[in-house]
């Protein structure tokens, strides 16, 4: 990981998402969008950036039902890539496969596997696998518990309410790293953000509306109880993810970025009873220096990261490209311009400014 004083890890996260093209109505396979993602996590690498995210959703719009195979797909293909989840929907699954694919991904890729936990955005996952929203909360609690008990030590006596209890079992194969990476997402609630300080593990904000700087009473929550439960802040990882797209201009990004953006937030936005207003407006207000959208040409997706990194002290930074589907060509464009332009103007200037304390 980065060190956490100096520098900051740049990446991409992704949804694999198979939404209809906004202008021609066409939709990608799943197939094919798995094919799109190999191609996309090797191009990451190659340009230099530090990690690439793929989230748990199981509907028809996305394809990443199982990250940690498609990871798996890159690991060998790859050199210096870290491959995470974002986010493994911990409540409906079991934490002993969970850990068992990760620490799997992480032999193939020699120590550069991460998982991501949460709740997830969204809830297909509970009546698929058969667990009910009434314990929503708890499944998350339990879950993380036993996961973090077999990262911890090979064989695992554990007892919960939603899962046969283990008595003295070993889970294989091992992690190449000891421990396996463990972040906890957050989608905004001081509970979580307690909870990961509490624990002593890395966490993920999902900022995709508002201000970002907005977020900084979590960070300080999250800092205080780091520090009640002694763990050292200073030595804990912050990440954010948010929703962006980088091109040539910040008018070229704006125009390609715009429309699948649109129908899917106004997709969203009806399924959760926001309404299906996401218009221009709302878009070029969110892509305002302080807003959440970080989109535009090289030096102004660095000057928003920057920004961020001033207001909530991140050490990683996830660009969401894309959120609705878009030419497989122009993701690949914002990959290459995040890698090879954005990322080096974000570290230099880190340098730079570490330089004159």
């Amino acid at each position: 990981m980065a060190d956490i004083t100096t520098n900051i890890e740049i990446g991409i996260s992704t949804f694999l998402e198979t939404t209809p093209d906004p202008v021609t109505g066409e939709v990608i396979s799943h197939a094919e969008r798995l094919r799109n993602a190999v191609e996309e996590i090797v191009l990451a690498d190659q340009v230099g950036l530090d990690v690439y995210g793929i989230g748990e959703h199981h509907r028809a719009d996305y394809a990443g039902t199982s990250p940690a195979v498609v990871l798996a797909a890159v690991a060998a293909m790859t050199k210096r890539i870290r491959l995470t989840s974002a986010v493994t929907v911990l409540s409906s699954d079991d934490p002993v496969r969970v850990y068992q694919a990760f620490s799997t991904l992480d032999g193939i890729s020699n120590g550069r596997a991460e998982i991501m936990a949460g709740r997830g955005s969204f809830i297909e996952s509970f009546p698929l696998f058969g667990y009910s929203l009434d314990h929503y909360d708890e499944l998350f609690e339990e879950k993380l518990e036993l996961l973090l008990a077999i990262r911890s030590s090979e064989k695992v006596t554990w007892r919960g309410g939603h899962r046969p209890a283990i008595h003295n079992l070993g889970v294989y194969p091992r992690s190449v790293q000891s421990p396996l990476p463990v972040w906890i997402a957050s989608g905004g609630s001081a509970e979580s953000a307690i909870r990961a300080g509490t624990l002593g593990l890395p966490i993920v904000f999902a900022i995709i509306g508002g201000m970002p700087e907005s977020f900084a009473p979590l960070v300080a929550l999250y800092k205080e109880a780091a520090m009640k439960a002694g763990h050292d802040p200073d030595k804990l990882s912050i990440a954010t993810h948010s929703h962006g797209f980088v091109g040539e201009t910040t008018e070229q990004a704006a125009d390609l970025f715009f429309p699948s953006t649109q129908a899917q937030m106004n997709v969203i936005g009806r399924e959760r009873g926001w309404g299906q207003n996401y218009n221009r407006g709302t878009f070029d207000a969110a892509r305002s220096i302080r807003g959440a959208l970080y989109v535009g040409d090289p030096e102004y997706v660095a000057e928003k990261i920057l920004l961020l990194r001033k207001n909530l002290g991140i050490t990683r930074f996830f660009l969401h490209v894309n959120v609705g589907t878009m030419p497989h060509h122009q993701v690949m464009r914002a990959i290459e311009l995040l890698g090879t332009k954005v990322a080096p103007i974000v570290r230099q200037e880190l340098s730079r400014t570490e330089a004159k304390k």
